[in-house]
């Protein structure tokens, strides 16, 4: 029997909001002032999702940088379901696994432009500085654990990379829990290079319309602790029945490599399709068991097209508007948040998983009329010649409870990663208080 996997409430640091309140207020609001205008080093300004200073503090890491101080503020709020999988588990029985693409670019920018200027790095630049798994270091570090720690580097898919990581490591029997997700921020070697592509849109991202012109970088992070017992990711304030109704469970894990492009997507969609089927097979449920799916949602011609086409093969017209009776039960709903969010990167996935932990935590026990997920923020100038699929509208009417969730990654090469999370489907008992 496949190892039941639970999930810990998320801690969360976005300019959409740096707690999982303020997140799920604008998510659902459509709020995403938390885009603006930035400017880098080559003078080129870009819209892009920065969270406020004020937010940010120092911390005691050896590399004390903006994603440190982004990754930390996180970190913090998870820190009780850490300590309690420490205390059952033992610190060697923990891993981390992070998602990111930032190699110390704070210091290494820095430190690059005084060597161009006077032929020597500064005294205090080390080539460790930019060294990858710092921020899998840092979270070690931070909270004393001992075990295997992995960051993961796939551009929009890592975090959905490294959580998949922490499920293969617990369901192997090499750990019991795992710190899981990513941190990120919108350099300007990000901006550039994303720039470079032709992919960064001059206005604020508009996915799925047909003036879409591309993306809209931002920087946060989100984590989870990942366990094999949910009296370890528990809140104090939760009362479990006998059925577990409260427990979120990771309930499936897809990947694929379609391996078309360094950066470009497969257009026919079929990596990414191959990604969700596999979630959907890992899960053991059908397509119309998913009540909501957070694309990936970019808004650059070629990721819109064939996400839209994924999708619409995968669930058909449970989720193509043209097709779906106002009033089915097998309607799903859809959208991104990265209009509110900003794309960022290697925690992009970890934070859209967390937008639909809050869809199912926070409509839980709700009637229809009071549910509300993350809107779809665009400019309402369909795409005609995508399928159409359900986007979350601000007078959207849903049809059945909130309690099964997908969330799309499609990273650079090709790297495919579906996640679906739920409400538990187990019949356990209250281990909280056997244990």
């Amino acid at each position: 029997m496949k190892q039941k996997l639970y999930l810990s409430n998320p801690g969360i640091a976005t300019a959409a909001g740096c707690d999982t309140q303020a997140f799920w207020n604008a998510l659902v609001d459509g709020d995403n002032s938390g885009l603006v205008k930035v400017k880098t080093f080559s003078g080129e300004t870009f819209f892009a999702g920065r969270i406020d200073g004020e937010r940010l503090s120092p911390t005691n890491a050896k590399y004390d940088m903006r994603i440190i101080q982004i990754e930390d503020l996180a970190l913090r709020q998870i820190a009780p379901f850490v300590e309690r999988a420490k205390e059952k588990y033992g610190a060697s029985r923990i891993a981390v696994c992070v998602g990111s693409c930032d190699n110390g670019t704070e210091f290494s920018l820095a430190g690059h432009r005084e060597f161009f200027a006077t032929k020597k790095f500064p005294e205090n630049y080390s080539l460790e500085m930019q060294s990858a798994d710092y921020p899998a270091t840092f979270a070690k570090e931070k909270f004393g654990l001992h075990g295997p720690a992995f960051v993961f580097a796939t551009a929009c898919s890592s975090s959905a990379s490294a959580i998949a990581k922490g499920t293969e490591l617990i369901r192997a029997g090499i750990v019991d829990a795992a710190i899981v997700g990513g941190a990120d921020v919108a350099s300007d070697t990000a901006l550039l290079g994303f720039n470079s592509l032709e992919s960064i849109s001059q206005e604020k991202t508009n996915p799925f319309s047909k003036n879409r012109a591309g993306i809209t970088l931002g920087e946060g992070a989100a984590f989870f602790v990942l366990a094999k017992e949910f009296c370890v990711v528990q809140n104090s304030s939760d009362n479990y029945d006998e059925n577990c109704e409260n427990c979120i469970e990771l309930l499936g894990v897809g990947e694929s490599c379609d391996a078309h492009h360094m950066t470009s997507p497969l257009a026919d969609g079929s990596g990414a399709l191959c990604a969700m089927s596999a979630a959907l097979e890992d899960a053991s449920l059908g397509c119309n068991d998913i009540d909501y799916i957070n694309l990936h949602g970019t808004g650059t011609k070629l990721n819109d097209a064939m996400e839209s086409l994924a999708v619409s093969q995968c669930f058909g017209e449970s989720i193509c508007e043209i097709n779906c009776n106002e009033n089915s039960q097998k309607k799903i709903f859809a959208s991104s948040t990265k209009p509110i969010t900003g794309h960022v990167l290697g925690a992009s996935s970890a934070i859209e998983l967390a937008a639909c932990f809050l869809a199912i935590k926070n409509n839980r026990e709700k009637n229809l009329e009071e549910i509300k997920l993350p809107l779809h923020v665009f400019d309402g100038e369909r795409d005609e010649n995508l399928p159409r699929i359900n986007l979350v509208g601000r007078e959207t009417k849903f049809s059945k409870p909130i309690d099964v969730c997908m969330s799309n990654s499609f990273g650079f090469g090709g790297c495919n990663v579906s996640l679906i999370i739920g409400k538990s489907r187990s019949d356990c008992v209250r281990r909280g208080e056997e244990n």
